[in-house]
């Protein structure tokens, strides 16, 4: 079981990938911020952050970068989940400090299993 935070406001989107991660038996927390997230990042220290790149108060990427910016945290496993799923936005998140990509919508049958890939 690993701890997973999940940075998303989308409600749809929240509820569907925490019902599909608690399911396969991880531990989750959400936020619907990326101010909340960067603060539950560093004070949770999860296995992965799923982040959202379009939050309403700061985008992800910048959000990626507070994290990557704190002693404690600069080493989280950190994913963008986003649905900018243009030609070169995976080079560009990966580029950006981020450890994985991956695009919206969730797909029931393979989304665990997708982020487990990621866990460290």
């Amino acid at each position: 079981m690993a701890t997973i935070l999940l940075v998303e406001d989308t409600p749809a989107n929240l509820a569907l990938a925490t019902k599909l991660l608690r399911a396969a038996g991880h531990e989750v927390l959400t936020t619907v911020t990326a101010t909340a997230g960067v603060a539950v990042a560093r004070d949770r220290l999860p296995d992965l952050v799923l982040m959202d790149l379009g939050l309403p108060d700061m985008d992800g990427w910048q959000a990626v970068r507070e994290i990557r910016a704190d002693k404690r945290a600069a080493g989280l496993r950190v994913v963008a989940f986003t649905a900018d799923a243009m030609l070169g936005d995976r080079e560009r998140a990966l580029a950006a400090g981020f450890d994985g990509y991956m695009s919206k919508p969730i797909d029931f049958a393979t989304f665990a299993e997708s982020v487990e890939r990621h866990l460290p």
